[in-house]
This record gives C-alpha cells, structure tokens and sequence, in this order.
C-alpha cells in the first residue's frame, strides 16, 4: 500500500466536499494497514447513471491505494426507503423489485471497481438478523430530538407533514452497517451526511473506533440545474448506447464541463488546470468537451467506440455546418416541457408557432441533426437539444 501520507490524503480530497475528521484519517493511515472502506446504495432503480460513479470513481482511487473496498448492496434498507432529501414518505419497494435491481447494480458496478479486489455485502445479512429486540435496542441509542436535527425531517415536522416512525429507522440501519463492516471510512453524497455521522456515533456506542466519513458533491445534471436524475430526464446512463453517451455529453455548456471535469475525469487535477488556461487563451472549449466525452465513453464501452461516436457526431453536425458558436437558450417549462413550436418561438427561431408548424410540415427544422415531422413533439425539462429551423438558424436549448 502506498505509504505516503501526502499522497494519499490528496486521493482522498479530490474532489471531495467534506472530510470528517481528516486528523482521525492520518492517524488511521500512519498505522499501514489498509483501510476498511464502504459506501453503500440501495438499489432503487434498475440502471446508473453518471451521478452515481462519482463516487466509484473515488472508491476505486482508494483502491488503487490498497485499500479494501466494501460496496454494500442495501437490500434491507431499500424495504424501508431513504427518506433523506424528500418531503414525502417514500414508498417501499418489494423483495423481487430490490433483487432484480441489485443485480444490475453489481454487474455495472464493475465497470469502475476491481471485482476481485471488491467486497460485495448485502446488509440484511445482519439487519434481518436483528429481529424485533434488536431494533429497540438499536432505536434506544439515538433520540427523537437528534432525527429531527436532520433538516428534512425538521422541515416536515415543522410544516405538519408526516413523517412515518419507519422512516426514523432507516438513518439507524445505515450506522448500523457501519457497526457490523467495522467501517474505517464510509463515502456518500452531499446529502447523506446526517445519516454517516449517525455511524459514528453507533459506533462508539458499540465501543469501535469511529470511522472518518467522506462526502462527496452532487453531480449536476445535462440542464447545469438539476441533480442528475432520470425521472427529470437529465442524465446520461451509463450502459447507454456510446453515440447517445457522446451526443449528451456534448451538448452541456461549457461552464458545466469544467465541473464535469473535475468530477468524472480521471485526468490529474494539473492537466486539466492547463487544459483549462489553454482554453481561457482562446483554445476552442468544444475540443475540451471531445476529450472528456471521449474519456467517458471508452471507460464504459471502448476507446473505438468513443472514436467512432465522434465521427458519427461529427458525420451529423460538422458536415452540416452546425455552427460551434451558436446561440445556448434556457426556457423554462411548468413541468411537462415545451411543444416543439413554443420552443422554437420562445428560443427566437421562428417568429412564431405557425412557423415552426410550416417548417415541419415541409421538413426543415431538425433536432439533433434530424428532420422533425411531428408537430406534436414535446421536449422534455431537464433535455437540452440542438435546433435547427431552416438552414441558418441554430440554437442549443435547455428546457428547465
């Protein structure tokens, strides 16, 4: 395992919003021994998307250090649902939905992670073995005033919403993983910070030493507003087809893709500064945004299948003369996004819905480099789409 304190711990910061508490973290290195270090999910949804591999991108830094990675399925905790961020309970999902799930969880994980250098727990291996009498003496260690310190169920509390006793139980069962892993380290999103100090304190009371904790930001999704998510229509999958992989990620701005860069790149922090002062100096920001699409695209697929994607993007864009300066438009939806005619009004590229009606029906106003015949078409919030209305007018549009 690499022994330099220094090095290790800037692996550990990269990127990171929040280390707790970073003395604990070199005390726990100077000892030289690999470090136990878990970060778990629950499988709620069947696919991941970019959002997710932040932090697998950082477990597998960490594992390139020596360390013993744990990915902890949350099979038990996904019964209960993580309340965390929500203003309503969530809703259970069933066994079948959970395993089915986890399943695709743990054959795309490895996309990033060392399968044979990972551990893969599940934690109703000990969560179910708990029973009754284990979950109060579980819920006896941490009281009602502290759950309400947590912002959402404060913000509920406070606005008479309801707030099922359950839900209480799910920042407990995920300390307790840290309890039965024996967790060093525990990584997690921005917004799961309550629930991983919830582990250190469990862990004290169950006489370990408590595990220093690493919170990692939340990735903006393709409309540089929203997290990324799939129900908002704003992400990029990553076992999506390599050529929608490259498009999307191609049509962010050019503000979002330092962060991009700096989240999901595995270029060094120093490349990208110059890369970023190179083009500040006047290097065109659509090059930047090749490499990164292509970096991208390799990982998940192959680095002939980022090759090819670029010459398939370029086959539809460039050869048509798809200007890189053009005009980026955000408009604003209520929610069901916007009809292809309002869109091409409001972004100033008809002059009205009755023109852009006319330049369908006579096939000249494409998306995406594709002729448009449906009228009828609804842009969704959270996509953002190049159009072109005519053979001059350009436009790249978010719709929020």
């Amino acid at each position: 395992m690499t022994s330099d304190l220094d090095h290790q711990l800037s692996v550990f910061k990269r990127g990171a919003d929040e280390l707790i508490v970073e003395a604990e973290l070199l005390d726990k290195l100077r000892r030289g021994k690999p470090l136990r270090i878990k970060e778990g999910f629950d499988p709620t949804r069947p696919d991941l998307h970019l959002g997710h591999t932040i932090q697998f991108n950082k477990l597998r830094q960490l594992q390139e250090l020596g360390h013993h990675i744990i990915f902890l399925v949350g099979d038990f905790t996904g019964m209960i649902g993580d309340p965390t961020g929500r203003n309503v309970t969530r809703p259970p999902l069933t066994r079948e939905e959970l395993d089915a799930n986890a399943k695709t969880y743990t054959d795309q994980v490895f996309l990033i992670l060392d399968r044979e250098k990972t551990e893969v727990a599940f934690n109703s291996r000990w969560l179910s073995a708990l029973g009754a009498d284990g979950v109060v003496r579980l819920a006896a260690k941490y009281t009602v005033a502290r759950m309400l310190e947590r912002e959402d169920f404060a913000t509920r509390y406070r606005d008479g919403l309801p707030i099922a006793v359950h839900e209480f139980l799910y920042p407990l069962a995920q300390g307790y993983d840290s309890v039965a892993l024996k967790a060093d380290v525990e990584l997690g999103g921005t917004d799961q910070k309550f629930n991983l100090l919830v582990g250190r304190e469990l862990q004290r009371h169950y006489g370990q030493e408590p595990q220093c904790v690493l919170t990692l930001p939340l990735l903006e999704g393709l409309d540089g507003v929203n997290k990324m998510s799939k129900s908002l229509d704003n992400y990029v999958g990553i076992t999506e087809p390599p050529n929608d992989m490259f498009g999307k990620l191609l049509s962010i701005s050019d503000e979002l893709m330092w962060r991009y860069y700096e989240l999901l790149s595995f270029r060094s922090q120093g490349e990208i500064a110059a890369l970023k002062r190179e083009c500040a100096e006047g290097r065109n920001p659509r090059e930047a945004k090749v490499m990164l699409a292509q970096e991208i695209v390799a990982r998940f697929h192959s680095r002939q299948a980022a090759e090819a994607a670029l010459a398939d993007f370029d086959a539809r864009f460039r050869d048509h003369a798809v200007p890189a300066d053009m005009l980026s438009v955000t408009l604003h939806s209520n929610g069901r996004g916007l009809a292809l005619p309002q869109l091409c009004k409001q972004a100033g590229l008809t002059a009205s819905t009755s023109e852009a009606q006319r330049l369908i029906e006579q096939r000249g106003l494409k998306i995406d480099g594709e002729v448009i015949a449906d009228k009828s078409l609804i842009i969704g919030p959270g996509r953002t789409v190049v159009v072109q209305a005519g053979k001059r007018r350009f436009a790249r549009v978010t719709v929020t």
